[in-house]
């Protein structure tokens, strides 16, 4: 530091930025590395930037919108060949796992014993009634 001004010297300010640049470059390098090996990265390598449920195809413009599904539902099962990923665009994955959310049972919601045999309303019950008085 400047022994008159509560600045630091120029000197001490150009080592010290530096050592935190070199600090800071080597971090994204880290990063970059951890999110190339990461499954999503590896999945986009392996298999084409298409969904696989609608077949919507992907660019690099709107890649951020195509998601890598496990199909086992385990995200800790991250073989390197890719068996268990397929990439879904983000509407098929959430509907994949709105359908996964409705078969598994839920811990916290009683099961009742008695069967449901209809249900009591129906609220397409007048339809076919309102299409022939359309139709004359």
């Amino acid at each position: 530091m400047d022994s008159k001004t509560s600045k630091p010297s120029k000197q001490a300010g150009s080592a010290s930025g530096s050592n935190d640049l070199a600090e800071f470059a080597q971090r994204a390098r880290k990063i970059r590395k951890d999110r190339l090996e990461g499954y999503r990265e590896q999945s986009l390598r392996i298999h084409p930037w298409v969904c696989a449920r609608c077949g919507r195809e992907f660019t690099q413009k709107n890649l951020h919108l195509l998601t890598v599904h496990h199909k086992d539902h385990n995200h800790d099962n991250n073989p390197p060949d890719g068996s268990n990923w397929e990439n879904l665009c983000v509407y098929c994955h959430d509907n994949e796992h709105g359908r996964y959310a409705e078969d598994a049972p839920d811990e916290n919601v009683a099961v009742i014993d008695e069967p449901t045999d209809s249900m009591t309303h129906n609220p397409f019950a007048a339809l076919g009634d309102m299409m022939k008085k359309k139709k004359t």
